[in-house]
């Protein structure tokens, strides 16, 4: 049987893997975006979503465990945020088979398409050298995986370290 200080001790160091694990995966998605220059299509947007829920509900689960709440508290966030992460898996599959041709994506997937020239003599210019990102295709394939493919398995990866750490440790 576990003591009480080493579960504690799991809980925190769980709840930091995640947190850190969904930032990243967060973070590498906005590099991509800012620094990379790739815009993101309407479901790429909402991928993000459970990332953007799940890190403050992981910031409380380190929470719970640094003032030495109740285990239950920390393994309840931690459920919280693997569940989290089992939805945006389920979001990262239905993009992905969308732009594999598996099944029809949604019927409008409209963004606005950032670097659009505000001055009226390149408008035109802009008009036929930007094209809005589409749901499916994909803009960049690493290893045979588009962004929604990876992820999937980055929130895989998140959502068994998480619920992991919400099981009852024995």
């Amino acid at each position: 049987m576990i003591d009480a200080a080493t579960q504690s001790r799991q809980h925190l160091l769980i709840a930091v893997i995640v947190t850190l694990g969904m930032a990243a995966t967060v973070g590498g998605a906005l590099g991509f975006e800012h620094v990379g220059g790739y815009i993101p299509c309407a479901l790429c947007l909402l991928q993000r979503d459970p990332y953007y829920w799940g890190i403050p509900v992981g910031v409380l689960a380190i929470a719970t465990t640094a003032f030495k709440l109740p285990a239950w508290t920390t393994r309840t966030l931690l459920l919280i945020v693997g569940i989290l992460m089992l939805v945006g898996a389920g979001m990262g599959v239905y993009h992905s088979g969308a732009e594999w041709g598996f099944w029809e994506g949604p019927s409008t997937c409209a963004t606005t398409a950032q670097g659009i020239s505000s001055n009226v003599g390149d408008l035109l210019g802009d008009l036929d050298s930007k094209h809005g990102p589409s749901c499916t295709e994909a803009s960049l394939r690493v290893l045979g995986l588009s962004f929604a493919g990876w992820n999937v398995i980055a929130s895989l990866i998140l959502a068994a370290i998480a619920l992991r750490g919400a099981a009852k440790a024995r």
